[in-house]
């Protein structure tokens, strides 16, 4: 007979039905309990196998375990540390700028999943990469100071931070969750005819920023040493910075990306990697397929669980994880879960996330730390 009871739980304090324990033993809910997957040991397989196969099958119950997760966060009055400690803060080797945009003016466009991607990312950032809370800057509609509003110029004054005197073994983090667009290319640098764009707060008045801008901004003024993580989770923002380096993960090898006018897009001898959500032709989803009543943009959730359960993946696991889980979501017609998404895209809707880079490398062997 199953017997539980009322039980307190040792972190939140709230109380849940749990099987009978020992008198004073440390309980967890559910919610405060840490999800390992455990690896499955095989005397057959030699110690490398065991560790190829115990990721894979950490990879196939991923998806059973990930939608009936919610995820716990923060909420403080700003993102930010207190603004005038900026110019007195100590240098950090890792930096980063999350900007998360809800265009809360635009009530038919509203994307109510940003900033909780914002809050995701800041708790990874800071709990699983050691990134100090002074080595970030967060813009967001709902911050106080002025400074830190995701208007265009503050947008790309941050990024100029960002990368403002980086030096050998830095790690440079900008995460975006907002619109993204696509606009006619007319400098001859994009091979199907478009740049593309992310969406400032006041895009409207100042402008997009296009692909062309965010490679000069933060691609082109990377020195020797230093790495660059963009993490894009927007409409149309597969080759957001026109980084020469595609990688294709079906056919598994990497193609190149030059634009047919010759332009130079490189970096100053520093790597850059961007993460996109979908393809220069998709849309993203802004959905509540993995936190009931909860909106989250698709990539940033799956990206965050993932690498909170497996530390350091390689990218090419990451990848086929993130696919995976996608395809899974999507097959179960979860993903294009609000209004907008089943009107534009009915059943047919598909987010293929995409990795490219400045230079090309052997995604199962290079591990991800941001």
């Amino acid at each position: 007979m199953d017997m539980r009871r009322s039980t307190p739980c040792s972190r939140c304090r709230q109380r849940f039905m749990a099987k009978s324990v020992t008198k004073g033993a440390d309980v967890e809910c559910p919610s405060c309990k840490p999800n390992y997957l455990p690896i499955p040991a095989d005397e057959q397989y030699s110690s490398s196998q065991q560790q190829h196969y115990g990721l894979r099958s950490r990879m196939r119950c991923f998806y059973s375990q990930v939608r009936g997760k919610v995820h716990q966060s923060t909420v403080t009055p700003s993102l930010n540390p207190d603004p005038s400690a900026f110019n007195s803060m100590k240098r950090s080797s890792k930096r980063a700028v999350l900007c998360g945009i809800t265009y809360n003016n635009w009530k038919q466009y509203r994307l109510k999943g940003t900033i909780n991607d914002v809050r995701n990312m800041r708790d990874l950032l800071i709990n699983n990469f050691v990134v100090m809370i002074n080595g970030k800057r967060k813009t967001a509609e709902e911050e106080a100071d002025p400074r830190f509003i995701p208007t265009r110029k503050n947008i790309e004054d941050s990024l100029s931070w960002l990368v403002s005197d980086s030096r050998q073994g830095d790690s440079l983090v900008f995460f975006y969750s907002g619109h993204g667009l696509r606009q006619p290319d007319f400098n001859n640098d994009e091979d199907d005819g478009f740049d593309e764009t992310i969406c400032p707060v006041d895009f409207q008045e100042a402008g997009m920023i296009v692909d062309n801008d965010l490679n000069t901004l933060i691609v082109r003024p990377l020195t020797p040493g230093v790495t660059l993580h963009a993490i894009v989770d927007a409409c149309h923002s597969g080759t957001i910075l026109d980084l020469p380096k595609v990688y294709m993960s079906e056919e598994k090898n990497w193609v190149n990306s030059s634009p047919p006018s010759g332009a130079e897009k490189r970096t100053s001898g520093g790597l850059a990697i961007s993460i996109s959500a979908c393809l220069d032709h998709q849309a993203a989803a802004d959905t509540s397929a993995f936190t009931a009543g909860k909106m989250n943009g698709a990539l940033t959730y799956i990206l965050a669980e993932i690498l909170k359960k497996l530390p350091g993946p390689t990218y090419g696991d990451l990848f086929d994880l993130i696919n995976e889980t996608l395809n899974n979501v999507n097959q179960s017609s979860c993903l294009a879960n609000t209004r907008f998404l089943r009107r534009l895209f009915n059943s047919n809707f598909s987010q293929t996330p995409l990795l490219s880079s400045s230079a090309a490398f052997d995604v199962y062997k290079k591990h991800l730390f941001l």
